[in-house]
């Protein structure tokens, strides 16, 4: 009797390329092949769900997947991971994209060119801290995020001063924002009670905001202090510039100083390099590059403000760059230097040392 042969498909040792266009209800899917592609469908915005249709579909495959990093974090790419699924997360900036697919944006196109860059190698993934790590940034960037709303609240008081014409003395303009000044505005009376309680809503908004980045400094100084933080924040605060706060930043953004091979790469990813434009003979330079990490590069900057006065060495450097350059130019490089000196003191967990000479 002949064997009857079975129709069971088996796709052991096959990789297979899934592109997902992720959103709050629904997730575009795309699944390509070597041979090129699959199936293009809409599903629920479950894991579990696209988990079971690759299993179901294509039993022992090779699975890898990409999507566009955004709004939905990482938690995606972590359960991907937990279920033997490959994930990688890229730059939406970075997705080769055809002119065609700008000029007819969807979502289906969209997973198909994530899914055919992935099987064509194209993808370059970035970095996805560890989850907790991921948790301490978020307390940091929750307090840059407060400060800035905290200087929003300012600049709403003294523009409805000015709108009612009570201005300020260029002292009371500049000066911080005191206890005294603060009583001397609730002291201000409009003509009408309407008046008075827009004015006192945003005094009570500033108040509140005062006292909740008060609460997440401690928060920050008591996760400073933790095991995790203690020596390297120690280490970098011998760095002029750089405070608790500082290196907090600094340690919850770079994450693991090893994953960059180089100084250019350590650079490029904070965005301390000039954008340029070349063609042939013709060679733009366009400034500092807009591609950057915006909660490190402006701090490296305001630290390296501080560092230029209490290092004579970079206090020189900052001189020498002056005579060619503008201040603002000057002090990103200064910036780039203050840069590699913190990347030595991680990397070997040696206290900052002034006055070496480079």
């Amino acid at each position: 009797m002949d064997k009857i042969k079975s129709s069971k498909l088996d796709c052991t040792g096959q990789p297979l390329y899934v592109g997902l266009d992720v959103h709050k209800k629904s997730w575009s899917v795309s699944v390509f092949s070597r041979y090129g592609e699959y199936k293009s469908f809409t599903q629920p915005p479950q894991v579990d769900t696209l988990v079971n249709y690759l299993r179901r579909h294509f039993p022992g495959g090779e699975y890898h997947s990409v999507y566009e990093a955004g709004y939905c974090g990482f938690w995606i790419h972590d359960q991907l991971q937990e279920r033997g699924i490959n994930c990688t997360v890229v730059n939406p900036a970075d997705v080769p994209t055809k002119q065609k697919e700008e000029q007819h944006k969807r979502d289906r196109i969209d997973c198909r060119k994530l899914a055919r860059g992935l099987c064509n190698g194209e993808m370059e993934g970035i970095y996805v801290p560890a989850p907790w790590m991921r948790e301490d940034r978020t307390l940091v960037r929750t307090r840059q995020a407060f400060v800035k709303k905290r200087t929003r609240c300012k600049n709403q008081i003294k523009g409805m001063l000015l709108f009612y014409g009570i201005h300020l003395t260029d002292e009371q303009t500049f000066a911080p924002w005191s206890g005294r000044f603060i009583k001397w505005i609730e002291s201000i009376r409009m003509e009408r009670d309407s008046g008075n309680t827009a004015l006192k809503a945003h005094l009570e908004e500033l108040a509140y905001l005062r006292q909740l980045i008060a609460k997440v400094n401690r928060a920050i100084l008591k996760l400073a202090r933790s095991e995790e933080y203690a020596t390297p924040v120690t280490v970098l605060k011998s760095a002029p510039g750089v405070s608790t706060l500082t290196a907090m930043i600094l340690l919850t953004e770079l994450c693991d100083m090893a994953r960059f091979a180089s100084l250019d790469s350590l650079c490029n990813y904070v965005g301390l390099i000039p954008a340029i434009k070349s063609s042939g003979e013709t060679e733009y330079v366009r400034g500092i590059t807009p591609r950057r990490n915006a909660h490190l590069r402006w701090i490296l900057i305001e630290a390296s403000w501080v560092a230029i006065r209490k290092d004579p060495a970079l206090m020189m450097a900052f001189a020498q760059y002056c005579k060619r350059m503008g201040k603002n130019r000057a002090i990103v490089k200064i910036a780039k230097k203050l840069l590699n000196r913190i990347r030595y003191i991680l990397k070997h967990q040696t206290p900052y040392v002034p006055c070496v000479t480079e």
